[in-house]
């Protein structure tokens, strides 16, 4: 199973309707201009605005990934022949010898069986010394005859053995019927005596060496006894050695802590393992616990972080878990410069405007690709979304002039469109105060202190007002120690916002910022944006 050129577009934590949408029309773009496969993903739960957006432009949410780390399904998995339990251990070395394996996997209907080596194998060819083996192992008698090239002219093929041991018939039969037990093989030539003496001591199975005749008197006895009649063209010497063989690999196979690992294992997860036990390959196995191939150590030396393109952020503590083993190949965004750190040199389009859709926007104009409505209703959504409507501070003429161009082309009416999107996201009758605390929530840092902000934006004044103990009190349960941590209530009507706050020494640097301030909550007139307003007032009242 080769490894994809594979490209997940992804915005941040908790997204937003920009965040999301910014990630499909970009994933978009990519796919007309780039070579490989850009799939937009998500780190989170859309909330109720992005849904609506989403329904009523006919747009698929892009599937959750919660991680991107590199996953085994992620290396050069080699899809290793199988053999089943039935097989012979002969037939199952030619296979490894043909192929070249000294390992391979025994499966059943798509399930891992068992293991089996050429160590098995040799094992079984010279340490075994139970004559009882084939009944042992439950044989059955169609690998007896190819394992001796063997002709069944009594009894069925498809019968398993299941008593008797393995006995030459080379004493006469005074001496014989001595030796010969109920169900046991009886490798003899052509002795008749030999043969009868076999069939009246209730043998399972009588096999005449050397191709001799086989009189009728002697099949019908045998038919008479339910014993089997076997025809080869070997000496009793060659069936003697060949016989073994026939056993069955489920018999001899490695079943019990088999060490397996999952197509969706993490390979940081899975190194120790790998270091601590010295096979070459190791089974893989799908979701359904199906067999999918094999893991070499050798495919990790080639081994490929996945792919990530990050929209609407740039720092490490708002971007999916796993980002640090990724291989960020590009960023696009219009947050200030966070604390993320790449291996390799990155294509950084980072610009002060109030939405990443409007950097979207100017990059199908500067690769002269069409924007479908759909992908136009998107990127106008996300505009509308991230500057309330043109009334943030963050808003710019270039975000208020694409909004315009993309919904001329998307087909709506930007007031209408605007008013339904955000009713719906300000429905917040179904959350719980802790979904609605992390619908919109960021982490951010600076001047070595580390704090959270959520926020929220409804045209309802008394919704708010009624959100807004609840949230406190939410807060006060979820604030860890050492922690600070904010909520902006925010009206799109009288762009204000009541700010809630909680953590040590969070009510000090609120009033440096804000002025002074109730219990745990102030109102702030004039604030709208978290990113303009909300987050440097923060950080130069840190600084102070």
């Amino acid at each position: 199973m080769l490894k994809e050129n594979k490209t997940f577009v992804i915005g941040h934590k908790n997204p937003d309707t920009d965040s999301i949408c910014s990630a499909i029309a970009y994933a978009a773009l990519k796919n007309k201009t780039a070579e490989g496969t850009f799939v937009a993903k998500r780190a989170g739960e859309v909330n109720n605005e992005t849904k609506y957006v989403l329904d009523f432009f006919g747009v698929e949410t892009p599937e959750f990934i919660a991680h991107v780390g590199t996953q085994v399904k992620d290396v050069t998995i080699k899809p290793t022949p199988v053999l089943t339990g039935d097989i012979s251990i002969k037939n199952a070395w030619n296979t490894m010898r043909d192929l070249q394996e000294s390992t391979m996997p025994v499966v059943d209907e798509g399930r891992l069986e068992g293991i089996i080596s050429v160590k098995d194998i040799a094992t079984a060819n010279m340490d075994i010394y139970e004559t009882r083996i084939l009944a042992m192992s439950h044989t059955k008698y169609t690998n007896v005859l190819d394992a001796i090239d063997g002709t069944m002219i009594v009894g069925d093929p498809n019968e398993e053995i299941t008593k008797g041991k393995i006995l030459i018939g080379a004493a006469n039969p005074d001496l014989l019927e001595n030796y010969v037990e109920d169900g046991d093989m009886l490798l003899t030539g052509n002795r008749f005596e030999n043969q009868l003496c076999g069939i009246e001591m209730n043998a399972g199975c009588i096999i005449v060496c050397t191709g001799a005749p086989i009189s009728k008197t002697i099949q019908k006895l045998a038919k008479e006894n339910n014993c089997n009649v076997i025809s080869t063209p070997h000496d009793t010497y060659m069936v003697a050695r060949l016989i073994s063989q026939s056993a069955p690999v489920r018999y001899f196979m490695k079943k019990d802590n088999l060490i397996t690992f999952s197509s969706e294992d993490f390979i940081t997860d899975i190194r120790e393992t790998l270091a601590k036990i010295r096979h070459r390959d190791f089974p893989v196995l799908d979701r359904e616990s199906n067999y999918c191939g094999m893991l070499s150590r050798r495919s990790l030396l080639s081994m490929d972080n996945k792919n990530i393109i990050m929209v609407d952020h740039n720092e490490k503590s708002q971007a999916v878990d796993g980002i640090e083993e990724a291989e960020i190949i590009e960023i696009i965004d219009h947050h200030r410069l966070g604390s993320l750190e790449t291996t390799m040199p990155v294509y950084f389009r980072n610009q002060p405007v109030g939405c990443t859709a409007t950097i979207v926007y100017d990059l199908y104009q500067e690769n002269k690709v069409e924007v479908e409505p759909k992908i136009a209703g998107l990127l106008c959504s996300a505009i509308l979304s991230d500057t309330l409507m043109f009334r943030s501070p963050t808003c710019t003429a270039k975000d208020k002039k694409a909004a315009e161009e993309l919904a001329a082309i998307a087909g709506i009416e930007i007031q209408d469109h605007a008013e339904k999107m955000f009713r719906a996201g300000s429905s917040l009758a179904d959350k719980t105060p802790e979904e609605i605390f992390y619908q919109d929530f960021k982490k951010f840092s600076g001047h070595g202190k580390n704090f959270g902000a959520g926020q929220i934006s409804s045209m309802d004044k008394t919704e708010l007002e009624q959100l807004r103990p609840k949230i406190a009190a939410y807060m006060e349960g979820a604030v860890k120690e050492g922690e600070m941590l904010f909520f902006l209530l925010t009206n799109i009507l009288t762009e204000s916002s009541d700010l809630v706050f909680v953590g040590e020494g969070a009510k000090d640097l609120v009033e440096i910022a804000f002025g002074p301030a109730k219990e745990n909550w102030v109102s702030v007139p004039g604030m709208v944006s978290r990113k303009k307003q909300f987050v440097p007032s923060i950080l130069h009242a840190l600084q102070q």
